[in-house]
This record gives C-alpha cells, sequence and structure tokens, in this order.
C-alpha cells in the first residue's frame, strides 16, 4: 500500500468545504482539478502502513495543518469556479 496521505485529507475535507458554495461545479472534471490544485500546494506524505496513517493523522490534530488545508481547499475552489474547462 503506497499513498499519499494528503490526498486522503483533501478527499476528507472537500464535501464539507464545497457545501458552502452554491453555484460551484461539482463535476468529475472540476473536482479533480481543484483538488490537483490543493494537492500541489502541500509537500507530498507517503505512507507505506496502517502504523502510517496513524502517524499522519496524530499530526493532522496541528489547528495551523487544519486552517491550511481549508484555505488551500478554498482558494482552488475559487479558481476552478472562475476559469473551469468546460462549457458550461
Amino acid at each position: 500500500m503506497l499513498k499519499n496521505y494528503m490526498e486522503i485529507v483533501i478527499d476528507q475535507a472537500l464535501p464539507a468545504i464545497l457545501k458552502k458554495y452554491n453555484n460551484i461545479c461539482t463535476c468529475d472534471r472540476c473536482i479533480e482539478d481543484i483538488k490537483a490544485i490543493a494537492l500541489n500546494k502541500f509537500m507530498p506524505l507517503y505512507v507505506v502502513s496502517e502504523k502510517g496513517i496513524v502517524y499522519s493523522k496524530i499530526n493532522q490534530l496541528n489547528i495551523q495543518f487544519d486552517a491550511d488545508v481549508v484555505s488551500e481547499i478554498t482558494k482552488a475552489i475559487e479558481k476552478i469556479s472562475k476559469n473551469p474547462r468546460h462549457n458550461r
């Protein structure tokens, strides 16, 4: 199992943040673009075991970490909502 833990963090945080936006496209392409933009703002944090995930979750308890995740997801949502890669 090789996983970038930051993908898990973004995947878990994104739905709640998206609920705060009324007129945002949530098609697969826009969601993937939002995730990619947000993930590119963080260093990857690869884990290869459940123990690694537990260790990473401990780091996630940091208030600044949570604030940074929300901030970067919000910036990505705003960027994609202004310039989606489709004509809807």
